[in-house]
């Protein structure tokens, strides 16, 4: 008994495989739209993609950017400026893609444009300190969604939205994780939405991967950019040498962070390309092995492991 189920396991898991490797006929003849190709995920995927045959329009944010990845690429790839954030920037660069794709539609948006925003403790922060990522990584996906929507339905092609592990478990305060956390209610009602039109939503959550994002020196910056202006009061609480500690702690987190970009893109691949994408796709040994499965445990042990990841104040009772 126990050698028929253990081979009807393995039958299972040889079928599941090849399922997942059944690819699309033919891509080049498809066109593919992704946001935040300046640098890091979107500038690889840009890249990768137009190598690959697909007809890529490459939204960067800045005109020198934008000159640079052309100059790497194929004839076939174009760039259009674009700020997420700009609702009629938005919606004229829908009817200029809508005009670039025809009839074919677009077979697939690839929502990667995102900001890390201030990453400090909550009780630093103003609601403008949340106002930026929030702006750029949700309502900005959301609406380039909206207007590009008709196209990839016209093509019964696929929507991947670049989440992060941030939208699975809160690391730290500020903006991001909250517009992380959005972004998965948002794909995850998307995706349900979708399904009747024959529209495959998917998700990626990587973990921390080395891009200009996640850049130490910049996070540190804002941190005491903040620091500076804070009240007496908070600065007693936490101790003039909390953010040297803080450094120091996201100094010993730099062997876990990952530097092979390619990890991203190639869950973007599957996404677009497999006759079965998944939906969620988790980037980066970190994310798989410890952020998503600590995201399935228990709040008790989730925020025992964290905290023991947290500078302890100084003097939290000088309330």
């Amino acid at each position: 008994m126990f050698f028929w189920v253990l081979a009807l396991l393995i039958l299972c898991g040889f079928l599941w495989n090849y399922k997942r490797q059944l690819k699309i006929a033919d891509i080049t003849d498809k066109y593919i739209f992704i946001t935040g190709c300046d640098t890091g995920f979107g500038n690889l995927a840009a890249r990768t993609f137009d190598k690959k045959g697909f007809h890529v329009i490459a939204a960067c944010l800045t005109e020198s950017e934008s000159t640079a990845l052309k100059a790497e690429t194929s004839e076939r790839l174009h760039t259009v400026l674009l700020d997420v954030t700009d609702p009629e920037n938005v919606k004229r660069t829908a009817q200029w893609v809508k005009n670039q794709v025809g009839e074919k539609g677009l077979w697939g948006l690839i929502n990667n444009a995102g900001v890390l925003g201030v990453l400090a403790p909550t009780d630093w922060l103003t609601v403008e300190d949340y106002r930026e990522p929030i702006e750029v990584n949700l309502f900005g996906l959301i609406n380039v969604t909206l207007n590009l929507l008709p196209l990839v339905k016209k093509a019964r092609g696929r929507i991947i939205n670049v989440s992060s592990i941030g939208g699975r478990l809160a690391i730290s305060g500020g903006g991001y994780t909250p517009s992380k956390y959005a972004v998965e209610g948002f794909n995850d009602s998307l995706r349900r939405d979708m399904k009747a039109f024959g529209v495959h939503v998917s998700c990626i959550e990587p973990g921390l991967f080395k891009t200009g994002l996640s850049d130490p020196i910049k996070a540190t910056e804002k941190k005491l950019a903040i620091w500076k202006h804070l009240s007496p009061d908070i600065k007693q609480q936490y101790g003039e040498s909390y953010i040297e500690k803080s450094l120091d702690k996201l100094k010993d987190t730099t062997s876990f962070v990952n530097v092979d970009l390619s990890l991203v893109v190639e869950c973007m691949d599957h996404a677009l390309t497999s006759l079965f994408p998944k939906t969620r796709y988790a980037a980066g040994r970190d994310a798989k092995t410890f952020w998503i499965p600590l995201s399935h445990m228990p709040a008790v042990l989730q925020d025992f492991l964290l905290l023991k990841q947290k500078v302890e104040l100084a003097n939290p009772k000088a309330v």
